[in-house]
């Protein structure tokens, strides 16, 4: 078994804005980087062989943090898990979406979730595969990402349903042989969990919101 913590990267300026982020690459603000230092505390109450990053600078920054924390090496950047992309609807607000797509209109170059998962999930393989069995791995990554995993991992877990993956937070996962499971959403890591509920579900990237959005 090896053990993943997905950790959705600290907070942006977009973010703040309630700007759609995607590919676009935009770095943490300091909320975010003392947010990715708390997170490290946190982590830091277990042992963790690694951390890999998104190549993204809002992920790679969180990651370095986290692995300062924790006293491992850099982390590797792993360009799978990357932020969904959204196309034409990157810098927008969830109205400017609304005004610009209106009623589910297809955006020009957004990522299918099916793609999506189907990039994601050979590279979270390929990561646990290369630690082996016994290792414990954060992956410093994406809001949509870890939805993506949660929702495909566990379609019928109602626990995180309508709940914001917030920035910072922990999610576990494990690999037995090749299945992937779901431990933990918002991983409280021992007792405490770091400002849970504090965020509505409209925090979350709109987009990340539309339930009846094709796969």
């Amino acid at each position: 078994m090896t053990l993943l913590y997905l950790v959705r990267h600290g907070e942006t300026d977009w973010n703040r804005a309630r700007r759609i982020q995607g590919s676009t690459d935009i770095p943490l603000n300091d909320l975010g980087r003392s947010q990715a230092r708390e997170t490290g505390d946190l982590l830091a109450r277990r042992r963790f062989d690694a951390v890999v990053a998104s190549p993204l600078s809002r992920a790679a920054e969180t990651g370095s943090i986290i692995a300062e924390r924790l006293g491992l090496g850099a982390p590797e950047l792993v360009p799978e898990v990357a932020e969904r992309r959204y196309g034409d609807a990157e810098g927008l607000t969830g109205e400017q979406v609304e005004a610009r797509f209106p009623h589910g209109t297809p955006v020009p170059g957004r990522e299918s979730r099916g793609a999506l998962v189907a990039r994601v999930l050979p590279a979270l393989a390929a990561i646990a595969a290369r630690h082996g069995d016994g290792s414990s791995v954060v992956v410093a990554t994406h809001g949509a990402v870890i939805r993506a995993v949660v929702n495909h991992v566990s379609p019928d877990t109602d626990a995180h349903l309508g709940v914001p993956i917030r920035n910072g937070s922990v999610h576990s996962f494990e690999f037995t042989g090749d299945a992937l499971t779901l431990r933990e959403f918002d991983d409280p890591i021992e007792v405490e969990s770091e400002r849970a509920g504090t965020y509505s579900f409209e925090y979350q990237n709109p987009l990340e919101r539309d339930a009846a959005e094709p796969a």
